[in-house]
């Protein structure tokens, strides 16, 4: 089978592509460093001929709300179009868990928006919500940082490693369309400013790491569960405790 990842060199592409060309498909990884630029289409046509499945696991090199809009509008109508063309029979779209109720910020309106052009689009889909990566916990902190103070809410998350979200997202291109969302997640559950605080620490950053009920995700406000997948997630194998070692 030829997959085709856009965003295929990234954090998660490069390991999607890995891991599908280890069980014997043909995964080309597509992105402007090889050649594809999904605004402006150009590549397209030629990456996806004889492709039966594409991935998309790219993101917006800005984000700021108008700039990350743009970018989610624009090159997902793009690859869509091209992939009807070519006769692509299946959209995997990896997405964040907790989108539809993060609406207030511009980054989550902007993967809704691009959501719901993947439902709309008749091309056969499957959309991948997952948590946050654990690689990712210090860039939650940089949003949340106001000079060495960092300002989180008191609510739930449940983090997980980049592997397994490109194993589930492997998973699923491979599988058929789903039609709908797949949550995965990791197997802990953490207080975020506890979890963050923990993450600082054990990177000796000076941040203090201030509990706030008010505080801000990405711009949008949080309930308790805001951030937790619902009861038919599929959860990963790989914890806090795991993630860290492989750090040392």
């Amino acid at each position: 089978m030829k997959v085709v990842v856009i965003g295929g060199t990234g954090l998660i592409g490069s390991k999607v592509v890995a891991g599908l060309g280890e069980h014997g498909h043909e995964a080309v990884a597509a992105a402007p460093n090889t050649g594809v630029n999904t605004l402006t289409g150009e590549g397209l046509a030629e990456v996806l001929k004889g492709a039966s499945v594409v991935v998309d696991v790219s993101n917006s090199p800005s984000f700021e709300d108008g700039a990350v809009m743009e970018f989610f509008r624009t090159s997902t109508a793009n690859l869509l179009k091209a992939e009807a063309a070519a006769g692509v029979t299946h959209h995997v779209v990896l997405s964040v868990v907790g989108t539809e109720r993060l609406q207030e910020s511009g980054y989550l309106r902007a993967k809704q928006a691009q959501e719901d052009l993947v439902k709309d689009s008749g091309v056969p889909y499957s959309i991948v919500h997952a948590t946050q990566f654990f690689e990712f916990m210090k860039g939650i902190a940089d949003s949340a940082t106001e000079g060495d103070t960092v300002r989180l809410a008191p609510v739930k998350i449940q983090p997980m490693l980049s592997d397994d979200v490109a194993a589930a997202v492997g998973r699923t291109a491979i599988g058929d369309p789903v039609g709908g969302v797949v949550e995965v997640a990791g197997p802990e559950a953490f207080q975020l400013d506890e979890l963050i605080r923990k993450v600082l620490d054990a990177e000796n950053d000076p941040r203090t790491v201030v509990t706030d009920p008010q505080a801000r995700y990405w711009g949008a406000p949080l309930q308790e569960t805001t951030l937790l997948p619902g009861p038919d997630a599929q959860i990963a194998e790989t914890g806090y405790d795991d993630w860290r070692a492989q750090q040392s």
